[in-house]
């Protein structure tokens, strides 16, 4: 019975992520048409009813900015999928932060959007702890850091703990977040805080392999 209660929580999962991604696409097709569309234009088109719709996508703000950074995620995906093969982790990790940064940089007004309003919900108490928990938007990154760094699974095979932190700690020199630090914060130029990000990576990369050495040797 525990298997079968299993089964059906992974199958009502998928079933949400795929019904918010119809909606998404939906967005997509009619904002590379042209249009803006609204939540329920967007649930008309992909055969969702509008109060399922605004249950993922609360306002057309957040559906609008969702449908651009769901493009942006594939410009990354696009880039990482055109840099030249390598098995050093530290060039694979290099060209993930460029790659993801410079897509940033191209939709921060989207990706600034989105980060206040989550902000906002948060503040108000509408943040959907349901839709953290399945993680139905995001994650992406964590994915990414964990695939650039696939050539060090040996390196941290007896220290996970380590390895956990390191993702963790790289997820800070990506994304929004690390963009307005480094330029509202510090002051920097774009390509600075891109600079700076790639320094950043580096350095957290090397001490966590100092940590899985030392913790390898006791």
């Amino acid at each position: 019975m525990a298997g079968n209660t299993s089964w059906e929580a992974d199958g009502r999962i998928n079933q949400k992520r795929r019904t918010r991604a119809a909606v998404l696409e939906a967005a997509k097709h009619l904002l590379r048409e042209g249009q803006m569309p609204s939540v329920a234009e967007a649930a008309d088109l992909a055969c969702v009813s509008r109060a399922t719709a605004y249950r993922y996508f609360p306002t057309q703000v957040y559906l609008l900015t969702e449908a651009a950074l769901e493009s942006a995620r594939t410009d990354v995906d696009h880039f990482l999928g055109r840099a030249t093969p390598s098995y050093d982790p530290g060039m694979r990790l290099d060209t993930l932060v460029q790659s993801l940064q410079q897509v940033t940089l191209e939709q921060e007004a989207a990706f600034r959007t989105l980060l206040q309003f989550s902000l906002e919900a948060h503040a108000t108490g509408g943040h959907r702890s349901e839709a953290t928990e399945e993680r139905l938007r995001g994650g992406r990154r964590i994915g990414w850091i964990e695939e650039a760094l696939a050539p060090l699974s040996n390196a941290f095979q007896k220290d996970p703990a380590t390895f956990r932190r390191v993702v963790a700690a790289l997820a800070l020199c990506m994304g929004i977040e690390a963009l307005i630090v480094l330029q509202d914060v510090c002051g920097l130029e774009a390509r600075e805080a891109v600079d700076v990000s790639r320094w950043a990576a580096q350095a957290i990369l090397q001490a966590g392999l100092r940590d899985a050495d030392a913790s390898s040797s006791q």
